[in-house]
């Protein structure tokens, strides 16, 4: 289940989207009176998401929403008067925070909520992926260093030193990695 902070300095109003969020089957919600606060909470534990209903004591929030925003993978949804909805959306927008109009309605709010939940699976799942082409792209890299040094030392073309290196991690049942770093043990040490 996902972890909600609420930022608000409003004590009625974090009650509220409390319920509202209770309604909607989150039950793991926390909340913070001000943006330093929040902060200082956000170091402590990660969050999914993140509602700011502004403007808060010590900030307007766009700054702790951009922050957020940039820093950690959670969700931000700010809340903001209707009069000032379009100028902070024009600020944030870039960042990927969702901003809704207050006073806001039930459905609009849990819309919003769902977008932020589907949108952050999205953002998670790419930067797994991103971690995945990486770790393949390192493996790559030392594989290669691993073929020119069976190239320089033992004489091998390309061909040769590809097959070399593929036969050793079938036959002994090892990753080319493993592979590849034994190779570099021998002739780079």
């Amino acid at each position: 289940m996902e972890k909600v902070l609420i930022v608000s300095s409003t004590p009625k109003a974090t009650e509220h989207l409390t319920k509202m969020l209770q309604m909607n089957r989150y039950s793991r919600i926390v909340a913070a009176m001000s943006g330093s606060e929040a902060r200082r909470m956000m170091l402590d534990d990660g969050y999914d998401i993140v509602i700011i209903n502004t403007p808060l004591p010590d900030e307007f929030g766009a700054e702790l929403a951009v922050n957020l925003s940039e820093t950690t993978s959670c969700g931000v949804l700010m809340l903001v008067k209707v009069d000032r909805a379009d100028d902070v959306f024009s600020k944030v927008e870039d960042f990927g925070v969702f901003v809704v109009e207050k006073p806001m309605n039930t459905a609009m709010f849990y819309q919003a909520i769902k977008l932020i939940s589907a949108s952050r699976r999205r953002i998670l799942g790419l930067k797994n992926e991103n971690v995945r082409l990486q770790k393949k792209i390192e493996e790559i890299r030392l594989v290669d260093r691993a073929k020119c040094a069976l190239i320089e030392y033992l004489g091998m073309t390309e061909a040769q030193a590809h097959r070399h290196i593929e036969k050793q991690a079938m036959d002994l049942r090892m990753t080319r990695r493993e592979v590849a770093q034994g190779i570099l043990q021998t002739y780079e040490s």
